[in-house]
């Protein structure tokens, strides 16, 4: 294998240097052994096992050396909302390189967040606006009260002055959140989104609204988060809808959370054709010592559905790096891009493994994240749980 390197590759001698690993880049069938260099935090040189020295030597034998883990579906906004965990807890602690918070933010309150959260956290954190001004700071019925809890205008403004933060917008549709709202949410969500280019990513859950209705009014590029819940109505009540969606280019993403990762549902939908295009967690203070633990854990819960390694991985690095129009920096291991790594270590263990609604399934094949590089920088997760 030749050294493939960036045009402005530095010094001989990098940064930062993995080696003794497997690379298990998405774009590639299988992971491979070799190098990867790392400078001024990026990616800028993959070579032959043993051809490229580094300031920094991380051996990473017996590792798989994949992109940064991205969780797609996070609550972060601490402490300002009830449910809100640490960044970095949830994030570089855990594996993972990329959070993104979910709606836990409106317009009202993106200040305090970019302030108080954004620019603090080690990793780095991208935001899901929540159509409702009031994100989930004033509790979890931000679209009960009518068309006051919508500003499209700052909504729009926002998108536009923080692209490379606010990724896209985030509507929760389901009846204990809209009140007398019906779809209008997120109509207003997708008339902004279409304004700005970006993407809208809806919670679904107990109808009403039906879900049918919900996935007639999203297009490509779209994201159905919890969709894998084991609620009435889901996929099962809606399978044409969701047939329809799917071929349209809208995205499932599992964002198991408390209450939106049910084993059966799962091997339902995975036995009729439904993949999860992206694995979340919805993670929170209500879940994280259980039954979600860690996106790490929530793949782990994919591989013992029957998904393999290589799949769960590209589900939470290539996939929602996409989703998030940032394919070309994030997600792969691109010479060029960030320096956003994840180690990850695959082991023969069996294990008990929860979904939200109670139910087990036993598995035998587990990830666990071994060590994190974060912009080129070096952080060593804590210990697995769950």
């Amino acid at each position: 294998m030749a050294v493939h390197s960036a045009p402005s590759a530095g010094p001989q001698r990098f940064d930062l240097v993995v080696s003794g690993g497997l690379l298990a880049d998405p774009l590639r069938a299988e992971p491979f052994a070799g190098d990867l260099a790392v400078q001024d935090g990026r990616i800028v040189a993959i070579g032959e096992p043993g051809t490229l020295a580094g300031q920094v030597r991380v051996d990473a034998t017996g590792l798989l050396v994949a992109p940064g883990l991205i969780d797609l579906h996070s609550h972060v906004y601490a402490p300002r909302t009830a449910l809100g965990v640490p960044a970095d807890t949830v994030g570089v602690d855990q594996g993972v390189t990329t959070v993104v918070d979910a709606g836990s933010c409106g317009s009202d309150h993106w200040d305090d967040f970019a302030g108080n959260v954004v620019t603090v956290a080690a990793t780095r954190v991208l935001s899901w606006l929540n159509i409702s001004r009031h994100g989930l700071v004033h509790g979890r019925t931000e679209l009960a009260g009518g068309p006051g809890d919508i500003d499209e205008a700052a909504t729009e403004k926002l998108l536009r002055e923080h692209p490379d933060r606010v990724r896209g917008i985030k509507v929760r549709m389901s009846s204990s959140v809209l009140g007398d709202s019906g779809l209008e949410p997120l109509r207003a969500a997708k008339r902004v989104a279409a304004r700005v280019g970006r993407p809208v990513m809806v919670h679904v859950g107990n109808e009403p609204p039906r879900l049918a209705d919900v996935l007639d009014l999203l297009g490509e590029g779209d994201v159905v988060t919890h969709a894998f819940h084991g609620k009435p109505g889901g996929l099962f009540g809606s399978e044409d809808a969701a047939r329809r969606a799917v071929a349209r280019g809208v995205r499932l993403d599992v964002g198991h959370g408390s209450a939106s990762l049910n084993f059966a549902t799962a091997e339902r939908a995975l036995a009729a054709g439904f993949f999860p295009h992206t694995i979340s967690t919805d993670v929170h203070v209500g879940n994280v010592e259980g039954p979600v633990h860690s996106l790490v854990t929530t793949l782990n819960k994919l591989l013992g559905l029957g998904l393999d390694p290589h799949q769960v991985i590209r589900c939470a690095t290539l996939h929602p790096a996409q989703v998030l129009g940032l394919g070309d920096e994030l997600g792969t291991l691109r010479v060029g891009g960030a320096a956003d790594l994840t180690l990850l270590r695959l082991v023969e263990r069996t294990a008990v493994l929860t979904d939200a609604d109670g139910d087990t399934r036993t598995t035998h094949t587990q990830l666990e994240a071994a060590r994190t590089v974060r912009a080129g920088r070096l952080h060593t997760p804590g210990t697995p749980t769950g």
